[in-house]
């Protein structure tokens, strides 16, 4: 493989590091990024690589938060342990409606609305949800401010607010972060639980494409994935850092803004290309 694509597979593991936490779209990003950065890959390949570079982001997840998810960790007493068993159980429970309707309908669903019309609708309304809910917000508390107050429903409704995500652009981050804040979560604990939601999601999802693949692949393809996903686990990182401090002291409007403007031009560029 040349530098130029060495390259190419770089740019798209950053894409993914930060727009798979930010709640802006990171299959938006990806499309619109695939626009210019052609990979010399077969379509199967690049439909698989695009969901399977995700483990690098979810093993980000799993390194920065470990203490907190890890039932057995020596360092925290019995009822802690407790608690960090029933957090997974009620991740556990989230994850059940958009995995259920993902396995039967993932192919359909991909079908009909993996094109730039879908992306840049779901970008722009979903934009404007963030500036709705945070105006309606602004100068409230939140009902849950810690995982001991989000009940089982809640995290079920959370997870039905998931399914949402299924459509491309809407953005998993952003659907499970509305849902929760309408819900009554605090930014921090919507953030959270949806940072702890895609461990098992996106290792399905993974799973699921590999399947679909192959297990199969040339030097060539191991050492894309390979790349494409340590570049991912880097970035996300960082950026799951980021914006963990950012939402102490800001709202999501500034996503949602964002989303609207990236949104247009999705739109503009694909209908006058």
């Amino acid at each position: 493989m040349n530098l130029l694509e060495t390259i190419k597979i770089i740019i798209l593991g950053i894409v993914e590091g930060i727009t798979e936490w930010l709640p802006v779209s990171s299959t938006g990003h990806m499309i619109l990024v695939d626009e210019f950065i052609k990979l010399n890959i077969t379509p199967e390949f690049k439909e698989m690589f695009f969901v399977v570079i995700q483990l690098g982001a979810i093993m980000a997840v799993v390194l920065l938060f470990f203490h907190k998810l890890n039932p057995f960790s020596p360092k925290k007493n019995s009822r802690e342990k407790i608690d960090t068993l029933v957090l997974w159980i009620k991740v556990l429970i989230a994850v059940i409606p958009a995995g259920v309707i993902g396995v039967f309908f993932d192919d359909w669903i991909n079908e009909r609305f993996y094109n730039y019309i879908t992306v840049a609708i779901t970008l722009i309304l979903y934009g404007v949800f963030f500036i709705l809910i945070e105006n309606k917000n602004k100068n409230k508390l939140p009902k849950i401010d810690k995982f001991s107050e989000l009940s089982y429903k809640t995290a079920f409704l959370i997870g039905v607010f998931q399914i949402l995500s299924l459509i491309p652009g809407t953005s998993r981050s952003g659907a499970t972060i509305v849902g929760a804040m309408l819900l009554g979560t605090s930014r921090y604990i919507a953030a959270e639980f949806t940072f702890f939601l895609a461990i098992p999601v996106m290792f399905g999802a993974s799973l699921l494409k590999i399947l679909k693949f192959g297990f199969v692949f040339t030097g060539l393809e191991i050492y894309i994935l390979f790349l494409g996903t340590i570049v991912s686990f880097i970035v996300s990182v960082i950026t799951i850092k980021f914006l963990m401090s950012y939402i102490k002291k800001n709202d999501f409007k500034a996503f949602g803004y964002y989303r609207i403007v990236l949104g247009i031009i999705v739109l503009l560029y694909f209908s006058l290309s």
